[in-house]
């Protein structure tokens, strides 16, 4: 038994004070990773503070036209919601790929963006990891590796983030809202998940202390379609072994605006700029999609094992844009 105090927090000003001053504090939403990660032993807080009772769990619509989506809303909700399947299906789309019925009933907006990854190293303590306990090593880049990174790692880990949800909300140019000892801040959602680099244990641009709150859509850009799928090794619910988040708009057989997301294949949510550009003003035929997967997929690094991904996101990428240019061709 390893014992840890626990605060149900009645403000998020009283939770962010506690968090602040003590650290090996964590905050507990639907617990859906966090709990799991404790009996693992991977994660070992000594205070657990609860934000399970903070006005954090509304869908608010914003007078541009956007919504603010609170950090306690329970993912079923959210793939629920009216707003949301009209106007960003890709967000709902991701959400019902991502888990159970039961577990969406339980796993929170906050949470699903702040778990942590599911490298078999990283969740057994007897091995090594740099992510886990710095400095120790990263036995996957030689070991088992089939399901991780291969772009933006680093020598120090090779580990993929899992969320979803984070895929969609990186390709809709979303915001996360953060309350901390300094006040409000936003970040990016292209921006808030990192890059291993040197400090692959530091998973966000969370500072300490620092509460998700909500998260921030933008407008839906009139006249854009949007989607979601995801390649796994089983129909069931799985983690993505290559994911892709699209939005775009043709106008005349050309693309006006595309925006396009990769999962499954980085430490983050990978934002395709490079394929952005290709597709741009070019025409809207699998050829201009091939090309611009192509384009960004060009810096893949594959381990000795995982080279599949490269072929498979690129196939993802191509079939999703078809579709959303043309749905009689959607296959």
């Amino acid at each position: 038994m390893k014992p840890f105090g626990y605060l149900r927090a009645t403000s998020v000003e009283e939770a962010v004070r506690a968090a602040a001053g003590r650290p090996g504090a964590r905050f507990l939403g639907g617990g859906t990773n966090l709990v799991d990660l404790m009996k693992l032993g991977v994660e070992t807080p000594r205070l657990l503070i609860d934000v399970t009772r903070l006005p954090l769990a509304d869908i608010e619509e914003l007078p541009d036209g956007g919504l603010r989506i609170g950090a306690m809303v329970r993912n079923s909700d959210l793939a629920a919601a009216v707003p949301v399947r009209e106007r960003y299906p890709v967000l709902s789309q991701a959400l019902l790929a991502g888990a159970s019925g039961q577990l969406r009933n339980t796993a929170t907006t906050g949470g699903n963006l702040l778990q942590r990854t599911r490298c078999l190293y990283f969740q057994d303590t007897s091995k090594p990891c740099n992510k886990r306990s710095p400095g120790t090593g990263c036995p996957a880049r030689d070991g088992v590796h089939r399901d991780l990174a291969v772009l933006g790692h680093s020598a120090h880990c090779v580990a993929t983030q899992p969320s979803d949800l984070a895929v969609a909300l990186a390709a809709l140019d979303a915001e996360v809202q953060l309350h901390g000892p300094d006040g409000e801040r936003t970040v990016a959602m292209t921006d808030f998940h990192r890059l291993p680099g040197d400090r692959p244990e530091q998973d966000t641009e969370i500072r300490p202390g620092e509460l998700l709150t909500a998260v921030r859509l933008p407008p839906a850009a009139p006249g854009a379609r949007s989607h979601y799928r995801k390649a796994r090794d089983r129909a069931s619910f799985a983690f993505a072994l290559a994911s892709v988040a699209a939005v775009l708009e043709v106008q005349d057989g050309v693309v006006g605006r595309a925006a396009l997301a990769f999962g499954g294949l980085a430490h983050r949510p990978w934002r395709a700029r490079a394929a952005e550009e290709v597709l741009h003003g070019a025409p809207a035929t699998e050829d201009t999609f091939a090309r611009a997967a192509d384009a960004e997929l060009a810096a893949a690094r594959p381990l000795r094992d995982n080279a599949f991904k490269v072929e498979l996101a690129r196939n993802l990428a191509v079939s999703v844009l078809t579709g959303l240019a043309d749905p009689a061709a959607a296959r």
